[in-house]
C-alpha cells in the first residue's frame, strides 16, 4: 500500500442520528469531505454509483467540482454501472473530467452493484439484455465507451460538413485510458480486466467462495489480474486498488461507533444470487490495526487502499477518521501523501 482514499455510498435519510438528510446535503457534504481530505494528504476521493436509492447516482458534477476546489487528490468512481450508460456520452463526460482535474481521475466501471428495482436500466432505455443481471449490455457498451475514448470512428459525417468521413467523440484526453479502471468481483472477471489491460479495483466483498480467508481470495484476484495483464503483452504498471472498513480508535466516541466492530470476521452470503466472501471490519487502536493491515494479503499487494466511511456521521467526524489514520497507522504501512505526486501502480515485467 502506497496510497489511500475513502469510498463513500453517498447515503442520505431523514432519520435518527443521521447528519445527512437529503439529497443537497449529501452532495454538498461530499465536497466538503473533498476538500479537507486533499488538505490532510489523502489521496483519493471515491464515490460508489446506485441508481433508485437514496445515494450517489449521477457523479460527473460532484468529481468536477471537487476537483475544481482541490489541487492534489484524486476523484473517481467505485463503480460507474455501466448498463445505464450512454458509452458516447459518458466518453465525452470522462474525457472532459480527465482535462479539467488534470488527470487526477480514477473512473471505476463495471456491471454494478445488485439493484433495488427490477431492470431499472430498462426505465433509463437500455433494452435487450438476454441476462438476468445486465452483463451482456453492460460488456458491449464498456466496449463501445473504450473505442470511443481511444479515438475509433464511430459516426458516418455529414457530406457538407466533413466530406462524409467517419467522426469521433470530441473531446478526447490522451491520458484518460490509463484512469480508467474495471470493478471486479471475481478471479475470473480479475483475468479479464488484466487482458484488456486496465487499472483493477476490488471491493470488500468478492463473488464467490473458495473456501479461504478473504485477503488471501482478493490477493489471489490480484495475483491472476497481474498474470493476465503480462500474459496478454501489456508492459504498463497498472493500478490495484481493495477496499476495507478501517476504524482507529482513538477516543470515547470512536469506541462508541465501532468498538463492537472488532471482533467481525469475515463472513459468506448470497448477493445477487451469488455466494459471495465479506471482507471483515477493521477497528482498534492504531498499533492494533497496524499489525492487523501488515497481514493482510491483499492490502500488502495493492497500492490503493479505499477506506469504506460512514457517510452519514458528518464530513467533520469522517475527516477525523481519515485524519486519525494518516497520522497513526498509514505511514506504518508504506503511505505516501498526496503531497509526493500521482499514486503510480508496480511495474508489469
Amino acid at each position: 500500500m502506497r496510497a489511500f482514499g475513502f469510498l463513500s455510498f453517498g447515503h442520505y435519510m431523514n432519520a435518527r442520528g443521521s447528519q445527512t438528510r437529503t439529497a443537497a446535503d449529501m452532495i454538498l457534504q461530499a465536497v466538503d469531505l473533498g476538500v479537507g481530505a486533499d488538505e490532510i494528504g489523502v489521496n483519493g476521493a471515491y464515490f460508489r454509483v446506485h441508481h433508485f436509492a437514496r445515494q450517489q447516482a449521477s457523479p460527473m458534477p460532484l468529481l468536477a467540482t471537487i476537483a475544481a476546489k482541490t489541487k492534489h487528490i484524486e476523484v473517481g468512481t467505485g463503480v460507474i454501472d455501466m448498463r445505464y450508460e450512454n458509452p458516447l456520452y459518458l466518453a465525452e463526460e470522462a474525457a472532459a473530467l480527465d482535462i479539467l482535474s488534470g488527470g487526477r481521475i480514477a473512473l471505476g466501471i463495471s456491471r454494478g452493484s445488485p439493484e433495488t428495482v427490477v431492470r431499472g436500466y430498462e426505465a433509463f432505455g437500455y433494452t435487450g439484455s438476454t441476462d438476468p443481471r445486465g452483463a451482456d449490455i453492460a460488456r458491449t457498451k464498456f466496449d463501445l465507451f473504450m473505442r470511443a475514448i481511444g479515438g475509433d470512428r464511430l459516426a458516418q459525417g455529414d457530406a457538407s460538413a466533413s466530406g462524409g468521413q467517419m467522426m469521433p467523440i470530441e473531446p478526447r484526453s490522451a491520458t484518460l485510458r490509463d484512469h480508467i479502471w474495471w470493478g471486479s468481483a471475481t478471479r475470473e472477471t480479475a483475468e479479464w480486466t488484466g487482458r484488456q489491460g486496465l487499472n483493477l479495483m476490488s471491493s470488500t466483498l468478492l463473488t464467490e467462495d473458495a473456501g479461504m480467508p478473504f485477503d488471501e481470495l482478493q490477493a489471489e484476484q490480484i495475483l491472476r489480474f497481474r498474470k493476465a495483464y503480462r500474459g496478454a503483452g501489456h508492459t504498463g504498471a497498472p493500478r490495484v486498488s481493495v477496499s476495507r472498513s478501517v476504524f482507529p480508535i482513538m477516543n470515547a466516541q470512536d469506541a462508541a461507533y465501532f468498538g463492537d466492530a472488532a471482533d467481525r470476521h469475515d463472513g459468506i452470503g448470497v448477493i445477487d444470487g451469488f455466494r459471495s466472501t465479506f471482507g471483515r471490519t477493521y477497528a482498534a487502536e492504531p498499533d492494533v490495526l497496524i499489525e492487523q493491515l501488515k497481514k493482510d494479503r491483499a492490502v500488502a499487494l495493492a497500492d490503493t487502499l479505499m477506506l469504506t466511511i460512514p457517510n452519514q456521521l458528518g464530513p467533520d467526524y469522517n475527516l477525523h477518521i481519515l485524519e486519525s489514520f494518516a497520522r497513526h497507522v498509514a505511514p506504518a504501512l508504506g503511505w505516501k501523501s498526496n503531497r509526493d505526486g500521482p499514486v503510480t501502480g508496480d511495474r508489469i515485467a
